[in-house]
């Protein structure tokens, strides 16, 4: 057999692999499980914002264009000078977790492109941070009111970002750390110091009325007792008492001695009244 009849098709056979093998980039892609992708038909409807490429393997035309955005959740850590009610100047980091909504990636492709970190995300956190803080004194940021200075910025942060035209899920937004001039700090410090110092001295002092308080019911409870039973000892009754004791301690099996008053009363002496 002549060989040289197939050696047309093994040319052609061999120049159509290494078309395929050369598109090969332009014509298959693979979504790996945390990515979402669109498409952009050049001689088509144009970027196609409805229908969201999920994870595999699929096939495209050379000429269309396929954006593939990471939806799982993204981390970011900034750091920035902002200025608190009064005008001092803090320096604060902050990290925000987020991730752009699975569904909307064709919107964001369209208004902020692949890098809506950059153009999205930074800026609405920088300007939530500065807005916020504009509105509390640096001791209360540093200090008593740092977490409700925090829940603000990502309450405001994830209302911008959530927002129709956004379409980025904010999941959490932390302070790191906050700044101050050395000297304000020292001045916060000693200021708080002072404050627990003042509350410890108030509560000693108001512990000290307690006691004083309770002695003097307790007081006046037991003269009120006294003064009762005081009241309620007639002779009548002392004698009555007496003679029961008298009757009891005859009872009493042991030999004993019972040394009776000179009184008119006849009880034992411990218990006359002569």
């Amino acid at each position: 057999m002549d060989n040289r009849k197939f050696l047309p098709f093994l040319v052609i056979i061999a120049f159509g692999l290494f078309v395929v093998i050369g598109l090969s980039s332009s014509l298959f892609y693979t979504l790996g499980p945390a990515e979402r992708a669109v498409v952009f038909y050049k001689f088509g409807e144009g970027l196609d914002k409805q229908n969201i490429i999920g994870p595999g393997f699929h096939v495209k035309a050379p000429w269309n264009n396929v954006y593939v955005f990471d939806v799982s959740e993204n981390k970011v850590e900034e750091g920035m000078d902002v200025l608190d009610k009064n005008g001092l100047s803090i320096s604060v980091d902050v990290s925000i977790r987020f991730t752009p909504m699975p569904s909307r990636i064709g919107y964001i492709q369209e208004t902020f492109q692949q890098d809506y970190i950059s153009r999205l995300v930074i800026p609405e956190v920088r300007s939530s941070v500065r807005q916020v803080m504009g509105r509390y004194t640096a001791e209360e940021i540093y200090s008593t009111k740092r977490s409700e200075v925090e829940d603000a910025i990502k309450s405001e942060t994830a209302d911008v970002l959530g927002q129709d035209g956004n379409n980025v899920i904010m999941k959490a937004l932390l302070i790191r750390a906050i700044n101050l001039p050395a000297q304000i700090k020292q001045a916060i410090e000693n200021k708080l110091q002072q404050e627990q110092e003042a509350l410890a001295y108030q509560f000693r002092l108001d512990k000290e009325k307690s006691e004083a308080e309770r002695k003097r019911i307790a007081a006046e409870g037991e003269a009120v007792a006294n003064k009762i039973i005081n009241s309620s000892l007639t002779n009548e009754l002392l004698k009555m008492r007496g003679i029961e004791a008298t009757i009891e301690l005859s009872k009493s099996p042991n030999s004993k001695v019972v040394v009776i008053g000179g009184g008119d009363e006849g009880l034992p002496l411990i218990l006359n009244n002569n």
